[in-house]
């Protein structure tokens, strides 16, 4: 009989004075239920994404859920393909998610949590507000919220050298997303330290808006850091394709590579101009 994967992502900010401990016990685990996937531990939290075998899942939220510091933690659940990622990787770090703009009190500074029913709300009242989108700009490529500003960040550290150029949103109602919810925690610390003002974040990500809301405010479908590319989280009959191929802007949602660049970089690419630049891109 087939096997049924899914993938999970979830992470937690909270001091963690044994990340190298915390680490092995993870990968020990993991090891023991058939994981793949990826975690980074560091003092400041953990942060990870696996696909696993879905008969698995309980068994591991129940061990996540033995140590107080990760009690009650959100898992986000999508579904897995079995080759979402080709091994797993367990790995201590400085940071759970790299900014590189010092250290914050999460807790206490980290801006007003948006739940997805609230904005969508905002949404249907009209309100005057815009939405920050704290990804990479080849992932909000592929899909987006109405309303969205993208800071054009090839990376999240950069977005400390982009504040200047979203200081006009300082005054503004802004509410930033990302796709589980971990940048916004750490972003919106460093953007409500520069004079954000009305600062809210999506809480726990475009993930869960998708799945309570597919087919509504988010156009297109989520970009994933593993070998599915990209996901809709729950089948939608409203779905609308954003994405555009690089080369001849058809719809599309097909990613690549492009080695023409360095570094390389992901672009949106449909099937025709794949094979008519093959000599520069690969999958």
């Amino acid at each position: 009989m087939k096997k049924d994967f899914t993938i999970i992502l979830f992470y937690r900010f909270t001091h963690i004075a044994d990340p190298k401990l915390v680490a092995e016990s993870h990968r020990s685990m993991c090891k023991e239920l058939g994981f793949t996937g990826r975690m980074i531990v560091a003092e400041e939290g953990i942060n990870a994404t696996f696909e696993c075998p879905s008969e698995n899942i309980e068994r591991y939220k129940l061990f996540l859920n033995t140590d107080p510091r990760f009690t009650g933690i959100v898992v986000k659940e999508s579904v897995g393909t079995g080759t979402a990622f080709p091994k797993l990787r367990v790995l201590v770090r400085d940071e759970v998610v790299t900014l590189g703009a010092g250290s914050f009190d999460i807790a206490k500074e980290t801006a007003k949590e948006l739940p997805a029913a609230e904005l969508d709300a905002w949404y249907a009242n009209n309100e005057d507000f815009v939405v920050l989108d704290l990804r990479n700009d080849y992932e909000i490529a592929c899909g987006k919220f109405d309303k969205t500003v993208d800071p054009g960040l090839s990376n999240f550290r950069d977005l400390p050298k982009k504040i200047a150029d979203i200081a006009h949103l300082k005054n503004k109602k802004v509410v930033t997303v990302c796709t589980g919810g971990i940048r916004c925690e750490k972003a919106t610390c460093l953007l409500k330290s520069e004079g954000f003002s009305d600062i809210y974040q999506l809480k726990d990500g475009i993930h869960t808006y998708m799945k309570e809301y597919p087919g509504k405010n988010f156009k297109g479908t989520l970009f994933v850091f593993d070998n599915r590319m990209t996901t809709d989280v729950v089948p939608t009959e409203n779905k609308i394709t954003i994405g555009q191929c690089f080369f001849c802007t058809i719809p599309t949602e097909t990613y690549c590579n492009d080695d023409s660049t360095r570094p390389s970089r992901k672009i949106l690419c449909c099937s025709q101009c794949f094979q008519n630049n093959e000599h520069q891109l690969r999958t």
